[in-house]
């Protein structure tokens, strides 16, 4: 097994690995604190079936599903199908991703650990993902930025980054609103499992901070969620047929890109829980 990085802040490529089969201990526990260091891993050139991409999935922790119903694989609720083809006349999965910089469930009061992707069919061009490292744009604020966000918390408005989000859905139901409540999180999170401090803006909304009139707290807000994704905190994934990527909510965050819906993409997500399992 090989770990070699992707670039100097964001990253590891995992070779040598097929995930279908055992791994070592020792082994897993050097990918599991990669992942944790350097915020996501890639495995290439992969093969999993659906029952061996929710095996893979729980080596890192416990499995979880918290996006719309309709989207999962028939067979296998845990499986978030991200696809533009269709069956029967009806979309198979959510054709449009994120576009604009997030991290996944963070309007949760308690968001996933991680999201893992796994690319089935991609286009030939178009279709990249983007990912922020947040804990290598912590360290980077000038210390006084530092002292000046600690205790901070932001607000996290689902019904406000909806139509930022997705334009283009309907708009959202009256249950829906309902259901979606506003959730404070820490401006500076902290790792549960490394300890290291992120930024935790998000990046599509300018978010409200807690207890700061809007004159003051967008401003700050909007800085950093700018100042994290700075070429040097990021990376743009062109996916391949059999990659793999796993992210680490907790210290990345992600954007998908426009493609040619002339061509077929499908990709399958699962979640990893926020209580991680100690495998080693």
């Amino acid at each position: 097994m090989e770990l070699v990085p992707i670039t100097e802040h964001v990253g590891t490529e995992v070779r040598g690995i097929d995930v279908t089969r055992a791994i070592s201990d020792d082994d897993f526990e050097r990918i599991y604190d990669a992942w944790i260091d350097t915020t996501i891993l890639l495995f290439r050139g992969q093969s999993m079936s659906q029952d061996q991409h929710i095996n893979f999935t729980r080596k890192f922790g416990e499995l979880v599903s918290y996006t719309r119903p309709e989207f999962s694989e028939n067979k296998h609720s845990e499986i978030l199908v991200l696809s533009n083809i269709t069956r029967d006349g009806k979309l198979i999965g959510s054709p449009v991703s994120g576009r604009v910089w997030h991290t996944d469930g963070h309007y949760l009061a308690k968001p996933p650990a991680g999201s893992m992707l796994y690319a089935l069919e991609v286009p030939p061009i178009g279709g990249d993902t983007w990912f922020a490292n947040m804990m290598a744009a912590y360290d980077a604020l000038p210390e006084t930025t530092k002292t000046r966000i600690q205790d901070l918390e932001v607000i996290i408005s689902r019904r406000q980054s909806r139509p930022y989000n997705y334009p283009h859905r309907p708009a959202p139901t009256a249950a829906e609103l309902a259901e979606w409540h506003d959730v404070a999180q820490p401006l500076v999170r902290v790792h549960e499992v490394s300890g290291r401090k992120a930024i935790y803006a998000g990046g599509n909304v300018p978010w409200h901070l807690k207890g700061l009139p809007w004159e003051i707290g967008v401003p700050l807000v909007t800085f950093l969620q700018e100042f994290a994704v700075q070429p040097q905190f990021t990376y743009r994934h062109q996916w391949k047929v059999g990659d793999i990527i796993l992210w680490d909510n907790r210290s990345a965050m992600h954007k998908a890109t426009v493609y040619d819906n002339q061509h077929r993409r499908l990709m399958h997500r699962t979640t990893v829980g926020a209580r991680q399992i100690n495998l080693y």
